[in-house]
């Protein structure tokens, strides 16, 4: 979750969603590299010496504090046969995957031959992170599998973490990997999925905050197709027309956003009831608001109607103008509301899921807790 405020002066916050991205990664005795992405029908394999050579043969560095180069990717694109046109996301994972294991392994050291599945719990390309997700688990696992990072899990524990220095290693591969995908992405996905919890941007500065609650909400996705460059340029456009009205906007929601991290910060030491009617006055507020500078859309408004006359209050998440929508439950809201909201809103042809945001992030699990 976000609360995006569009401008570089302004906070938002963002928020780990509970909904997991898994990866397993399985070596192979074959001098192969297979990857499989069934969430997006794609299946990949390689001999591991053209690889080799394809790496060789890339022009300039592979460094995690640089951008790919257009030339890179041109490169990565002819290797993989990537036509003209071709889909998207299956493009792009491509190039992701090709990018981080050559880079990795050209700084760290051979990676072995391997068998690797990538699947979600996320929806693809609806404003919810999932290439970030993704670029996480690879980042993550080609480390690992090069010895860059420990193998934190023990014998008889389902779940262990990296120690912060190696989550933070994770974090800088995985922004290359976005920035594969998004060309020039804020770097706060990757950064969410990695450490979890709620993050706030401000200026390009990311700062974890220290205490988070988990908070159950309902996610809703309108499957309504957005354009987050369209949408930015259209707020810097009202921004330029009528900077005496949009101006006062853009402070209120910086306000909501740092009244947000004071609520969420008690919360977690003092997980009250109390809280929750301040927390909905913001959603409340911070829709308005983002409705006011343009980013809003028909179908987000039918959400806040319906859960509203469920007694529920909801948001957009994300860039806005369609895409997913949150609604926050209260801990004591009867699971019939919560199913009769999800009714409405699947008759209203949107996805629903019942989560919770605040969650950790990357972490090392055992195949049987899967």
């Amino acid at each position: 979750m976000s609360i995006p405020t569009h401008a570089e002066r302004e906070v938002a916050v963002a928020v780990a969603l509970d909904l997991r991205t898994f990866l397993r990664l399985r070596p192979r005795r074959d001098a192969r590299v297979l990857v499989a992405l069934p969430s997006i029908g794609v299946r990949l394999g390689w001999e591991a010496a053209p690889l080799r050579d394809l790496r060789a043969a890339l022009p300039g560095d592979l460094e995690e504090s640089k951008p790919p180069s257009l030339e890179q990717l041109d490169k990565l694109r002819e290797f993989a046969g990537i036509a003209h046109g071709a889909p998207a996301a299956e493009s792009l994972a491509t190039l992701a995957f090709l990018y981080l294991y050559l880079a990795i392994s050209a700084k760290y050291g051979e990676v072995p031959s391997m068998d690797i599945v990538v699947w979600s719990e996320l929806p693809t390309g609806a404003g919810l992170g999932s290439s970030a997700a993704y670029s996480v688990c690879l980042a993550a696992a080609l480390l690992t599998a090069c010895g860059a990072i420990g193998c934190p899990l023990e014998e008889g524990k389902p779940t262990a973490r990296w120690t912060e220095k190696e989550l933070d290693l994770i974090n800088r591969w995985a922004f290359q990997g976005e920035r594969v995908i998004h060309g020039n992405p804020s770097g706060v996905d990757n950064a969410v999925g990695t450490w979890g919890g709620a993050l706030q941007y401000q200026s390009g500065k990311i700062t974890p905050l220290k205490r988070v609650p988990t908070l159950r909400i309902l996610l809703t996705n309108t499957k309504v197709p957005r354009s987050t460059k369209i949408l930015v340029a259209g707020v810097k456009d009202k921004l330029l027309k009528f900077p005496a009205i949009m101006n006062p906007v853009l402070d209120s929601i910086d306000a909501i956003s740092h009244e947000c991290e004071c609520v969420l910060e008690t919360m977690a030491v003092n997980p009250s009831l109390e809280h929750y009617p301040v927390l909905e006055e913001l959603f409340d507020i911070n829709q308005h608001h983002l409705n006011v500078i343009g980013v809003g859309h028909s179908s987000l408004d039918q959400l806040c109607q319906v859960t509203a006359l469920h007694g529920l209050h909801s948001k957009l998440t994300g860039a806005g103008g369609g895409g997913c929508g949150i609604t926050l439950l209260r801990p004591d809201t009867p699971s019939p509301v919560v199913e009769a909201a999800k009714r409405d809103l699947i008759t209203c042809g949107f996805e629903c899921w019942e989560t919770s945001i605040g969650a950790p992030g990357a972490a090392r699990v055992s195949t049987s807790s899967i």
